[in-house]
């Protein structure tokens, strides 16, 4: 008997939830930088917060998505800039590429600068982005087929140390190639998209090798943002977000979708946040440096 008015039911549940409309996407929420006068990377920190950067100013601004806010956190001195951005949670540690040859630390919890590396001749070294991995940060640099790892020993950043690259991702002396990176959670791999190449690779974080990721077509590719085995790519000129699905073996990707949104202003980085997407809005359409009157974090479904 029981089993016999079990099944009206059922169909009464099927046919309210085909009734019920579907789960609306969050809105697009914009946060303004107050004062930014430039903006490059993001980073995602504990809780709601936000972190970032003010490309040629170097000022760091923290954020909390949640309540849509931000504010000035750290005020860089003049001539420092603010690339890509990387936190260390654990350690409440945030990297920062610091552009011609620098790359800074600072404590999260105090603001101080914990740690200054001079990285090359800022003529021929631009110190461009950042990522985390469980052992330490790695830095590209965008003029030198190199990359840099700074290790963290007991919540301390340690000695710098450079990984030469070999394979097509490595690049020449002198020429703009690598610009953001990506790292697997172990830090066993490294994920780059050579600038104007429009193609996706792996890179060995041991022996410096890079390899095709095959399928994946991301033309003037910026921000770079890997979880699970999805990957956000922000084509900055094309003023939009692609996303990617990649193999387990990270052999070759499938295309996934294209995020568009209106208050998009030629978006440069991306950071995950839940089932959402920061987004940073760099107005370098306006010129270098832009001269938009505001900068944004803009927040989108991922």
């Amino acid at each position: 008997m029981r089993k016999i008015l079990a099944l009206p039911l059922v169909a009464l549940s099927l046919v309210l939830a085909l009734a019920a409309p579907a789960a609306a996407a969050p809105p697009t929420k914009v946060i303004v930088l107050p004062g930014a006068r430039s903006a490059e990377g993001i980073a995602i920190g504990k809780g709601g917060t936000f972190y970032a950067g003010e490309l040629f100013h170097g000022d760091i601004f923290r954020g909390d998505i949640r309540r849509g806010t931000a504010e000035l956190f750290i005020d860089a001195p003049i001539g420092a800039q603010a690339i890509g951005l990387a936190v260390d949670l654990r350690h409440d540690l945030l990297f920062v590429a610091g552009g011609p040859g620098k790359a800074y630390v600072y404590n999260t919890r105090t603001r101080a600068k914990v740690a200054t590396y001079d990285i090359g001749d800022p003529n021929t070294s631009y110190i461009n982005d950042v990522t985390m991995t469980p052992y330490g940060a790695w830095f590209t640099d965008s003029l030198q087929p190199k990359l840099y790892f700074v290790p963290v020993l007991f919540g301390v950043p340690g000695r710098l140390r450079t990984l030469n690259l070999s394979g097509s991702a490595a690049g020449q002396p002198g020429v703009f190639f690598i610009n953001d990176i990506a790292s697997t959670p172990s830090g066993g791999t490294l994920l780059v998209a050579p600038n104007e190449v429009g193609s996706l690779y792996t890179i060995n974080p041991i022996t410096g090798a890079s390899k095709l990721v095959k399928d994946v077509n991301i033309p003037k590719a910026d921000g770079l943002e890997f979880d699970g085995r999805r990957l956000w790519v922000a084509e900055t000129f094309d003023n939009r977000i692609s996303r990617w699905q990649l193999s387990a073996d990270l052999s070759h990707g499938t295309f996934d979708g294209v995020i568009k949104d209106p208050a998009f202003g030629v978006p440069l980085a991306t950071a995950k946040f839940g089932n959402q997407l920061a987004v940073v809005n760099s107005h370098l359409d306006t010129g270098i440096p832009p001269t938009n009157p505001t900068y944004e974090v803009v927040v989108v479904p991922a």
